[in-house]
């Protein structure tokens, strides 16, 4: 019998619970089903996807920022399949691929003051390069990160996590230091004693959607240049054109000396991952004949991640995503901000093009008060988790809350989003909003979802 993939998912379709509880992390499933989550989904296509039984989704979280060009991209689709048709005699190792130097020149082309492109897997992989590269050119061990800083789970990535929920239980980690973000003052305190290698920053928090402030990078890197330390711009999530500029950083008018991108450039297909740097940092790293593979990966630059990077760049100029994600950006933030007027729970909107953070915080009406310090007593920014789930179970609108104990939310939308998708968030998040005003409204239907998902398990 031969192998059929579309058989042996309609064979065991509706598994996927037990499967995964049985198998994999059994504390996923726990979770979704705990909130209603647990939905059988069966297609996807731009930017929505369907249930087993029909229903469609609306996608403002596209994979954590996977699915910048939609689900299932027709061109990138068609360039895999043109790609394993030409049977190409790829991962070789002792030879000199075409298309990964095709997809290194393509980044280089879209990053000023960048020189060389190492090819990897992941954020995690591009963020560990990242630092090995910033303290093999600099000589030096320490590499500053910023408070609620995300880069990713590995272990060297781990030890720059400004997120103490993901560090417990895995010390010790490397002895890098935590700086709060935006603050000039803590990088010069810390370069006075002459260890630091880099600063590595998201220009965007992911965690909080935190801006940093103008002029921060900028001036970060003259403080660090003048004392022999580089800069890492960490866009693996803010990068490849979601803030309406290809990378986030030049909102800042700064060339970093090292960037690291992933997520958008798979295309929603192939894992991968790049670390863009100076010329002058990798030949510090592969300095002679006897360190060419000093840092390598197996999979880096295989055929059908470099052919997702190149379609996703090409797509994303052919389409001119990075104007639509500013536009549409522009739209979510307005509308966001009209219903924020007219709804104290709502502290703040911030962010850049199709990257938005919403901020609640404690409402001035006494009812509404009560209601907020009894869900922060029982767990800080559970009210998000509150927006969500209803946006989720009512409206069919996948969102993100946009880190542990805070009350944001994060909008992460494909960038080719339009009218439909911006008009059906802003409905449903108006209506969600206009709930959390009445006394236990968000409250009592959380508290019966969670019922209601017990019962049925």
């Amino acid at each position: 019998m031969g192998f059929d993939i579309r058989a042996l998912i309609e064979a065991r379709r509706g598994e996927n619970a037990a499967l995964h509880t049985a198998h994999v992390n059994a504390q996923v499933p726990r979770m979704l089903g705990a909130i209603g989550f647990d939905r059988v989904l069966t297609t996807a296509n731009g930017a929505w996807y369907d249930d087993a039984e029909g229903n469609r989704y609306l996608d403002f979280l596209s994979g954590f920022g996977v699915f910048a060009l939609g689900r299932n991209h027709p061109v990138v689709r068609r360039a895999l399949q043109d790609v394993l048709d030409a049977d190409l005699a790829d991962m070789v190792q002792f030879d000199l691929p075409l298309l990964p130097g095709l997809l290194a020149e393509q980044l280089l082309a879209r990053a000023p003051g960048m020189d060389r492109v190492y090819l990897c897997n992941s954020g995690s992989e591009a963020v560990e390069a990242a630092l090995k590269f910033a303290r093999c050119a600099t000589g030096k061990p320490r590499i500053l990160y910023c408070d609620h800083a995300y880069h990713g789970l590995t272990a060297g990535a781990l030890s720059v996590n400004g997120a103490d929920e993901f560090r417990q239980g895995f010390a010790p980690l490397l002895p890098d230091t935590r700086i709060p973000f935006g603050d000039l003052d803590s990088i010069e305190r810390e370069l006075r004693a002459g260890d630091v290698a880099a600063l590595l920053v998201e220009p965007i928090q992911g965690k909080g959607v935190n801006v940093a402030p103008p002029g921060y990078l900028h001036e970060a890197q003259r403080m660090l240049h003048a004392n022999g330390a580089l800069l890492i711009a960490d866009e693996v999530q803010s990068g490849i054109g979601r803030t309406g500029k290809f990378f986030a950083h030049s909102y800042d008018d700064v060339s970093p000396d090292i960037i690291t991108v992933a997520k958008a450039l798979s295309g929603g297909y192939v894992p991968i991952g790049a670390t863009l740097a100076r010329k002058g940092i990798f030949e510090k790293v592969y300095s002679s004949l006897d360190r060419v593979f000093v840092h390598a990966s197996t999979f880096a630059g295989n055929a059908l991640a470099m052919t997702a990077g190149l379609a996703t760049l090409a797509v994303l100029d052919d389409e001119d995503l990075m104007a639509n994600a500013e536009r549409r950006g522009q739209e979510l933030t307005d509308g966001l901000r009209r219903i924020a007027a007219g709804n104290d729970l709502i502290r703040d909107i911030r962010g850049r093009g199709l990257m938005i953070g919403i901020e609640f915080g404690r409402p001035s009406s006494l009812a509404a008060r009560g209601v907020w310090t009894m869900l922060n007593t029982a767990r800080k920014g559970l009210f998000a988790q509150l927006v969500v789930v209803p946006l989720y179970n009512r409206h069919r609108i996948l969102t993100q809350v946009a880190g542990d104990h805070m009350a944001v939310i994060k909008l992460l939308p494909p960038l080719m989003i339009g009218d439909e998708e911006v008009e059906t968030f802003l409905t449903a998040f108006d209506a969600v909003m206009a709930d959390a005003m009445r006394p236990n409204g968000l409250a009592v239907d959380f508290g019966r979802t969670l019922v209601k998902q017990a019962l049925g398990r």
